[in-house]
């Protein structure tokens, strides 16, 4: 699967796991959660370049932390480098409405302009990528060359996370929509219930 559209699903997913970026005290530690009713679709136009062809995720619930197997394909058909662009929509349902919320201190409804940079700081260059990326010679950042990328059936681990006081309980749906230079790329939707202690 294309690492930037990883990347789109593990902000969607887990919006606030590498984003984060406010002070302590607007943080709650969150000892258990549970992620349920995770479900997606792509939402660009029918020839979009980029494409998530399938994603399966399990156990349901996921438990935070906990094990999470997944596995995934997508595929380009036009290369994927900077300037590289995810706009993110964020809604939360309060009192049965979805409400966008806004972005603040880098987390909610953001437009991160330099996806190619945000890879570059979670990896810096020279650094192998990730497991199960590794093993599987799958990129993780840019430029990523047109193609077809699947990712088999691998386990990962969710540690325990700080997570803001708003984002603990509820039910979400997340946009995430790539682009470059005005052009949209790809557009994936993601729906799911996140319960905490």
């Amino acid at each position: 699967m294309d690492k930037v559209l990883f990347l789109t699903v593990t902000l969607s997913l887990f919006v606030v796991i590498t984003q984060v970026k406010c002070s302590s005290s607007r943080l709650k530690r969150v000892t258990k959660a549970q992620v349920l009713g995770f479900d997606w679709k792509n939402c660009g136009q029918p020839d979009a370049p980029a494409v998530l062809k399938t994603l399966t995720v399990s156990p349901d619930p996921i438990s935070i932390p906990g094990d999470l197997t997944a596995s995934a394909a997508g595929s380009t058909s036009v290369e994927l480098a900077a300037p590289l662009a995810v706009n993110v929509t964020l809604e939360k349902e309060v009192a049965g409405f979805w409400v966008k919320v806004p972005c603040v201190e880098e987390l909610g409804s953001c437009h991160y302009q330099d996806a190619c940079g945000i890879l570059s700081q979670l990896i810096p260059p020279g650094q192998d990528c990730p497991e199960p990326l590794h093993t599987y010679g799958l990129p993780c950042r840019c430029p990523f060359k047109a193609g077809s990328y699947s990712l088999p059936q691998s386990d990962f681990y969710l540690p325990y996370m700080d997570l803001p006081y708003w984002l603990t309980n509820g039910n979400y749906r997340v946009q995430g929509v790539l682009g470059s230079q005005g052009s949209e790329l790809g557009c994936l939707k993601v729906s799911l219930s996140l319960h905490s202690d």
